[in-house]
């Protein structure tokens, strides 16, 4: 399996309002790696229904329409709303369409699912706290 799909336990966190207020790791988010994450579609698919500051060459060019636009994600959000956001947007609205990134999900919650990824989250608690370190620069 490559590096870039390596599995990682979902840990647990504890809601706050409307926010996850504790970073989910002990390591600060790295704001270029999450902004590496957004923007593939290998990992991330941010830009599959979200649009952004992002430059219109290569991969970025065909941005999403779906959902809210990340320009000024940061000024809109504090970082733990935003954590939760791609944590587990459904924790604010069970019929969200945003996935739950950091949730391992039961396998009913989850579709055509492969074996591998089955009871995974999306990303890994780093991988949020990355993300979440590049919206919160988006102002």
């Amino acid at each position: 399996m490559p590096a870039s799909l390596a599995l990682a336990a979902a840990v647990s966190f504890a809601v706050v309002g409307d926010g996850i207020p504790a970073p989910l790791t002990g390591t600060p988010g790295d704001a270029v790696a999450g902004r590496a994450i957004v923007v593939d579609r290998t990992v991330g698919l941010c830009l599959l229904c979200h649009g952004g500051p992002f430059d219109r060459t290569s991969i970025e060019r065909a941005q999403g329409n779906l959902s809210t636009d990340l320009a000024g994600a940061g000024r809109r959000w504090s970082a733990a709303q935003l954590r939760l956001r791609v944590a587990d947007a459904r924790h604010l609205n069970p019929d969200s369409l945003m996935p739950a990134f950091h949730r391992a999900a039961p396998d009913a919650d989850r579709q055509r699912v492969g074996a591998a990824w089955r009871g995974q989250p999306v990303l890994s608690a780093q991988q949020v706290e990355d993300v979440v370190a590049f919206l919160v620069t988006l102002k």
